[in-house]
């Protein structure tokens, strides 16, 4: 005999609502605060407070640390449901936008100067490089995570060049309680040849645009002679119209500092709107966007990253990465620290997320960190029909939330049971 709905579901207890059941803002309280780093940098952190819920949080109250990657900003996180699956188990999630980026602009350093009458720091016209994450940026982020939620370690979850700058800081630090990295390579450029080619073009093609733009402004130094000569001449027969001939203030001089990715994004976010509702927008969606699979993350989301999510990168980081792929290293260059030998000394709970179809992220550029780390709980797991952006934003999230729950909820079950190492005199 079958049983009513309503006698099973008293008999089972209360029902457990799913995460698509319950509204985001419930989940949290949001605030914003500021962490400054060692060399003058005022870094925003925003934070998703969870709220405590009706239903089991096997997480509540415990604090992990995000980081985006390359060009991105905390709409890396934030664009799908990532944010709202981790606060649904109760996660205390605190978002890091590195110098730069999203809410820790140029212009926001600016503004904090004028405030406090202090000098804005000396990299501020896009001049610092991958070395000025590692050195700098992460480590003012986790101590102020830690001041904040009086924590001794918190959990670090970093995607693409955030992961990465995890697997340095693991290798010489012991804030990580554990350690996620979602599409983060540790050999970049293993396996992905286009990538190795254009890393080896990197120094011409830079050296190329460095000539172009002295031509330019070479050409506008001369204009702005020929036009101050010009208003002089004037001068002498008509003083009125001297003054309308003068060319004013020298002319600016054009400087290749930055790769212009928050433009280029933008621009794919037009094209593919153009071409949305189309047969053709799924060739054109993959063809814009390589580290995307379009199948595997909704039109809307994506467009909105697009939009919304893209920052410019030095060129510093992007010359930096090059030369990391062309000598086939990971390497803090202002200290000499190599990340691939910290590998080694990584022995805390780690998962190691990727998708199969990432070219970035593979197999082949995970392999080594996941051979030499030293951990008790260590996944190493290709997401099926993944690419490289989705794995934040697309339909495969919740597994990889899964995943995150099942690394924390070990390493807390595993607090208590650390082995005591005996005191040496």
């Amino acid at each position: 005999m079958r049983l009513p709905d309503d006698w099973r579901v008293e008999a089972s207890g209360p029902r457990i609502p799913t995460v698509d059941e319950v509204d985001f803002r419930a989940l949290y309280q949001k605030t914003n605060y500021v962490v400054e780093t060692a060399d003058g940098w005022s870094l925003v952190m925003t934070r998703y407070r969870p709220v405590k819920q009706p239903f089991p949080q096997p997480l509540f109250g415990e604090t992990l640390l995000m980081v985006h990657g390359f060009s991105q900003n905390r709409h890396a996180w934030t664009s799908g449901q990532f944010v709202k699956n981790l606060l649904f188990f109760g996660a205390d999630i605190h978002i890091l936008e590195l110098r730069g980026h999203g809410k820790s602009s140029i212009a926001f350093q600016r503004e904090r100067a004028q405030r406090f009458r202090r000098p804005l720091p000396p990299d501020l016209d896009y001049s610092w490089d991958i070395d000025s994450y590692f050195l700098y940026d992460l480590p003012a982020a986790v101590s102020g995570v830690k001041r904040i939620t009086r924590r001794d370690r918190i959990f670090y979850c970093g995607h693409s060049m955030g992961g990465m700058l995890g697997y340095g800081y693991a290798g010489i630090h012991d804030d990580f309680e554990g350690l996620i990295t979602i599409g983060s390579p540790a050999d970049l450029g293993r396996g992905f040849f286009l990538l190795k080619a254009l890393a080896l073009t990197a120094p011409a093609v830079g050296g190329l645009v460095d000539m172009t733009l002295e031509g330019i402004n070479a050409q506008r130094r001369l204009s702005h002679l020929g036009w101050s000569a010009l208003s002089r001449g004037a001068g002498w027969v008509n003083r009125e119209l001297g003054q309308r001939l003068s060319p004013g203030v020298k002319p600016n001089e054009a400087s290749f500092r930055y790769v212009p990715v928050d433009a280029w994004l933008k621009y794919a976010e037009k094209q593919l709107a153009r071409a949305e509702g189309h047969a053709l927008y799924e060739r054109l969606a993959t063809r814009v966007n390589r580290l995307s699979n379009p199948a595997r993350v909704s039109a809307h989301d994506i467009r909105w990253l697009l939009r919304e999510g893209g920052e410019r990168e030095p060129r510093k980081v992007l010359e930096q990465f090059a030369r990391w792929i062309r000598r086939g290293e990971m390497v803090c260059y202002r200290t000499d620290y190599d990340f691939k030998r910290g590998f080694s000394k990584i022995k805390v709970p780690m998962a190691i997320i990727f998708g199969d179809m990432d070219p970035l992220a593979s197999v082949e550029s995970t392999r080594s960190v996941y051979r030499a780390a030293q951990s008790e709980y260590l996944l190493w797991r290709p997401v099926k029909g993944n690419s490289h952006v989705e794995l934040t934003m697309g339909h495969d999230i919740r597994q990889i939330c899964y995943d995150i729950k099942n690394l924390i909820e070990y390493a807390r079950t595993h607090r208590a049971h650390s082995p005591v190492l005996p005191r040496i005199r």
